[in-house]
């Protein structure tokens, strides 16, 4: 890497192309060789981090189409669009996706395209795969599998690690396992089980440095702190619905509405009758937003028709009152949302 800008040592011109934004990167590529080198190298990514260039972005994969991804850039109300995964499963879904260090990962999960009888796909039900996607490099790359097969399971970022725990390895049993993954040396070890296991899907949310695993349809929640020695069980009381954190709070909708929950106590922020009968979309935070992606109408009495959507509606909490606009659709992806996360670059 030499000469990037003429008269600029190239550590000096390289903190020059680090402000240029995420999208425009592709363009900076065919300036020159070496201009191509710069950008898809990691020492862009330490030079954003320096300077303050950093760019928050949100990650969708929907149903439609297959196994494919888009990232949506906020400031600028654009979606890019990914290499399509190249896993070979088939309509993955049920996965964990979270970032970190810069890449977005997505872990674990079952082909959508099940055996009806067995729920099984080609013999086996969950998978192990972890993939991670270099938005620098702009490719997927597979990395160290999980121990244990899961899908419909808790996933999230503690510290720059990712922490897995509980989900089902087949169609009919629900596990307890719990494992923590270090991206810089890309292994995975072994963590204390959760203390109860359900026959439900389970989720997390990491809120003031702790991760909470919630199973579907039970107000406990199993809380993990990254140095501590286990996991403890709290009755918190939360309501039901698409949940999202926003400034280490948390929000969840439910009963046609948004409501703040502060312990055991819900306020209600806004109404979102709007969304009764849209469903399967994703609930996501994202700076003091959040963003309601995808989805789909479903059936009801009137109109037995199925409208898969790539709509996006933002609510912005900071302010006197949240309001509600629309940002810009998805271009590609549509329909049920499968996996959404923030990544930051």
């Amino acid at each position: 890497m030499s000469e990037l800008i003429e008269g600029l040592p190239d550590a000096v011109a390289l903190r020059c192309l680090a402000w240029v934004p995420f999208y425009l990167h592709p363009k900076l590529e065919v300036v020159s060789r070496s201009w191509k080198a710069a950008i898809r190298s990691p020492e862009l990514l330490k030079a954003r981090q320096e300077v303050g260039a950093t760019e928050d972005l949100l990650c969708a994969c929907a149903f439609d189409p297959e196994n494919l991804w888009q990232l949506f850039d906020p400031l600028r109300d654009l979606w890019i669009t990914l290499p399509v995964l190249p896993s070979k499963i088939r309509h993955l879904s049920h996965f964990g996706a979270v970032s970190t260090a810069g890449k977005l990962f997505v872990l674990g999960g079952v082909s959508d395209a099940v055996d009806p009888q067995t729920g099984d796909q080609d013999g086996s039900f969950a998978t192990n795969e972890v993939w991670s996607y270099d938005p620098i490099i702009r490719e997927w790359s597979p990395r160290a599998s999980m121990q244990v097969p899961r899908a419909m399971f808790a996933c999230c970022v503690l510290d720059g690690k990712i922490v897995v725990a509980g989900g089902f390895t087949s169609c009919r049993k629900s596990i307890s396992q719990a494992e923590m993954y270090d991206p810089d040396k890309d292994v995975w070890v072994p963590i204390p089980d959760l203390h109860r296991t359900h026959n439900s899907a389970c989720s997390g949310v990491v809120i003031g440095g702790k991760l909470h695993v919630l199973h579907k349809g039970l107000s406990t929640v199993q809380v993990w702190e990254s140095k501590g020695l286990g996991w403890t069980v709290e009755d918190y009381c939360w309501l039901q619905g698409p949940m999202a954190v926003v400034q280490d709070s948390l929000y969840v909708m439910s009963h046609g509405s948004i409501s703040k929950q502060d312990g055991k106590v819900s306020k209600v922020v806004v109404s979102a009758s709007e969304f009764r009968r849209r469903i399967g979309f994703a609930m996501t935070g994202l700076r003091d937003q959040i963003y309601v992606i995808g989805g789909v109408i479903g059936p009801d009495q009137w109109n037995w028709e199925i409208k898969p959507m790539s709509d996006v509606d933002v609510l912005t909490i900071s302010g006197e009152r949240p309001t509600w606009h629309q940002a810009a659709p998805m271009t590609r992806c549509r329909g049920t949302i499968l996996g959404c996360t923030q990544l930051r670059i």
